[in-house]
């Protein structure tokens, strides 16, 4: 705590999915914050390559790599929050050996942590169920694996705005699709066979949808197409060890508040063909309470939603160190 003092109230912590990456995020914390650099340095030092380099200057191609790409925003986002922590307790965070937060810590922050898909083991992390250095494992082979499906057969997504649910159901049923992701109200995102994805966004206008917006990633996320990165996962996931959260998480597969280390496992696995429950996820936490969010780590995208599923929702992005100290200052009482 700064000073003897305390936030005012616990936030819900959010972690950002694939796509929020872009060079150059990181960097100014990387410079200003030693929490935060202790963890890009220690990446760098796990994965053996310079992390950090295509994270700050890209180039903007190679960032984009489904492999590379997971990494960078997950590195980064506990960068972010490594830094949040260490600010809100006004003493460094860890001991010489893992420069890290506790529990202790992430709970004096946030009392409910909830990642969209790739942002699922970032907020694991932050929950104490995951120790860093198994999150970077893990993220490492969920990358791989992923990249490595797509490359087996081209794959699509595609965002389908102001179409009902049903109708989206009917269609996907239709032409061999899959709904990939419930995101907010009005908005439905399907992922399959790259011909087949053309084909249900066609559709899709012709049925009436406001907008369709072929997604740019790297191939057909949460569908059947993953399923060969899936059955690889759940080995590396047999090396990794899950605890009970310290804070509590929501997962993506069933929106629920998770403890079991075993369902967690089997949730982490099944998240990559299954869809992700992102709107009834933020509706768990608001059920709990939380009407103030943090978006911690590279991008605004889990904001944008936020107020889509409800409006009087306060979302705080924080990227930059005077993002943090904005927050901080902000959101410190005296006692």
């Amino acid at each position: 705590m700064v000073n003897g003092e305390k936030l005012k109230k616990k936030f819900g912590l959010l972690f950002p999915g694939q796509g929020s990456q872009h060079a150059g995020m990181g960097k100014e914390l990387y410079e200003a914050r030693p929490a935060a650099r202790w963890v890009f340095d220690r990446a760098d030092e796990m994965l053996e390559k310079d992390l950090k380099k295509l994270c700050f200057r890209g180039p903007e191609d190679e960032l984009m790599s489904t492999a590379n790409s997971q990494l960078a925003i997950f590195v980064t986002s506990i960068a972010t929050l490594n830094a949040l922590a260490e600010k809100v307790k006004g003493t460094p965070v860890g001991n010489p050996d893992a420069e890290i937060f506790s529990p202790e810590d992430i709970n004096a922050v946030g009392g409910v942590a909830l990642g969209l898909s790739l942002g699922e083991p970032t907020a694991l992390v932050a929950a104490g169920a995951m120790s860093f250095e198994d999150g970077l494992k893990f993220v490492k082979y969920r990358g791989q694996f992923m990249e490595e499906a797509c490359r087996k057969e081209e794959g699509k997504m595609a965002s389908i705005i102001g179409l009902e649910m049903d109708k989206v159901e009917e269609l996907c049923n239709g032409v061999g699709v899959q709904v990939a992701n419930l995101n907010c109200p009005g908005q439905v995102v399907i992922s399959g066979p790259a011909p087949a994805v053309e084909l249900a966004a066609d559709l899709a206008k012709r049925r009436g949808a406001k907008r369709v917006i072929i997604l740019k990633v790297g191939g057909a996320f949460h569908s059947r197409l993953m399923l060969p990165a899936k059955e690889k996962l759940k080995v590396v996931l047999e090396e990794i060890e899950i605890k009970e959260p310290q804070t509590d998480f929501i997962s993506n597969i069933d929106a629920k508040i998770t403890r079991d280390p075993s369902k967690i496992k089997e949730n982490l696995a099944n998240q990559l063909d299954s869809k992700t429950l992102w709107d009834a996820s933020v509706r768990n936490a608001i059920s709990g309470g939380f009407t103030d969010f943090l978006e911690i780590g590279p991008g605004n995208v889990l904001k944008g939603l936020l107020r889509k599923i409800d409006k009087s929702l306060n979302v705080m992005t924080l990227h930059v160190p005077e993002d943090i100290d904005m927050f901080v200052e902000k959101n410190i009482s005296g006692e």
